[in-house]
């Protein structure tokens, strides 16, 4: 079985390689159908992309490395490649496209892409072995007890990384990588929630409410939602990414409001009432409950001093909590870190002390923010390989 080109991954990012990498394509995969990870994201309706991607949303040793690939197949680019196939679309907030339908479309319009571009899609096949042949690289297959060796001019690894296990997330990709020499930096779970070893937030899971949230980053204004394993929700899945064991993470709660002033005005006009009863009117009534536990919230409205508001606002704006982890890889929706990017050319994501051997989507040194980058990062790496690959 010889080919030009042999993909290792079913994913996001290798079929969009393989439907555009032209010649005689191979794509091998363990799992039994490919595209698992688009057919539960976003919900089961995908967020295939960002409308406001660019290089900032992501993060790496090298921040510059993903701006060519970025730049070079953009958001708008697979925007309309979605219109072209009649998968239609919705932005659901920040820039977010979701499909209307389900996020089987995607992967049916990748399949239908790279059948008609004649590739040879083989599924439930296990690698054996990968290594460099006279003429490119080879391969052992077991597919169906069966053994099958492959040779290829090129190969293509975009296994991901090692998030979600029991979707088949393994560490492929980063033993190819090491086998020939590269780099990977330290991998850690990254959009993902936060655990504290007391479950500390148990009596209110379920709460949520708007926060302001960072960890050693950028800060990220979204849901925060309390649970009985510690927090979640968007602006907690995205500070995880910047987040180091041992860190503390900062939560402004319902950044919106002026704690400080509401609170001078309401001791002048409505001193009777109770301080709880005033915040219970700005966030969740237990989350409220929940801080008097922790913060002395007791005492009448005319009764607190300008000292009192301030220490007051500066519990709800800065509140400093140290998670004791994450739930890890088993709810993580990436991996960050990855394939060092020193080691590979930004604009072919081809190897540059192996050619001929390509690394694309989230196996790579590049994480994105929550919201479709992830996505945009699996389309835009992959066509900057599948554009290599057919010159």
């Amino acid at each position: 079985m010889n080919y030009d080109t042999l993909v290792i991954g079913a994913g996001a990012a290798g079929m969009m390689c393989a439907a555009h990498a032209g010649g005689r394509v191979l794509i091998v995969d363990h799992a039994r159908a490919p595209g698992e990870k688009i057919r539960i994201s976003g919900g089961g309706r995908c967020n295939f992309t960002n409308m406001y991607c660019d290089a900032e949303a992501f993060i790496s040793e090298n921040p510059h490395f993903a701006k060519s690939a970025l730049a070079r197949y953009t958001q708008w680019d697979f925007i309309a490649l979605v219109d072209q196939h009649g998968i239609a679309w919705h932005e659901k907030t920040l820039g977010q496209l979701f499909c209307d339908t389900s996020a089987k479309d995607i992967t049916a319009m990748l399949r239908t892409l790279m059948q008609d571009a004649g590739v040879d899609l083989h599924l439930q096949t296990e690698i054996s072995h990968f290594a460099r042949s006279p003429d490119g690289f080879k391969a052992t297959l077991i597919r169906d007890g069966h053994t099958q060796h492959v040779t290829a001019k090129r190969a293509v690894i975009a296994t991901g990384g090692k998030s979600i296990p029991k979707m088949g997330a393994t560490g492929f990709a980063y033993d190819i990588a090491r086998q020939f020499g590269h780099r990977v930096t330290e991998l850690e779970a990254a959009l993902v929630p936060f655990t504290f070893p007391d479950r500390r937030f148990a009596a209110i899971s379920g709460v949520a409410c708007p926060a302001r949230i960072s960890a050693n980053g950028p800060a990220f204004d979204e849901a925060l939602l309390f649970t009985h394993r510690g927090l979640s929700g968007p602006a907690v899945l995205q500070a995880s990414s910047y987040w180091n064991a041992g860190e503390a993470i900062t939560i402004t709660l319902n950044p919106d409001t002026d704690f400080a002033t509401l609170l001078r005005e309401k001791r002048q006009s409505d001193g009777k009432k109770a301080l709880t009863t005033e915040l219970a009117r700005h966030l969740p009534a237990r989350l409220v409950d929940h801080l008097s536990t922790e913060f002395d919230l007791s005492g009448r409205l005319g009764d607190i001093s300008d000292t009192r508001i301030s220490e007051i606002t500066q519990m709800l704006s800065a509140w400093r909590l140290t998670p004791g982890g994450t739930e890890g890889y088993r709810t993580a929706e990436v991996t960050r870190g990855g394939i060092d990017t020193a080691t590979l050319d930004s604009k072919t994501m081809q190897s540059k002390t192996t050619p001929g051997l390509f690394f694309i989507g989230e196996a790579v040194d590049v994480t994105g923010w929550l919201g479709g980058y992830n996505f945009q990062w699996a389309w835009s790496s992959a066509m900057a390989a599948a554009r290599a690959l057919r010159d």
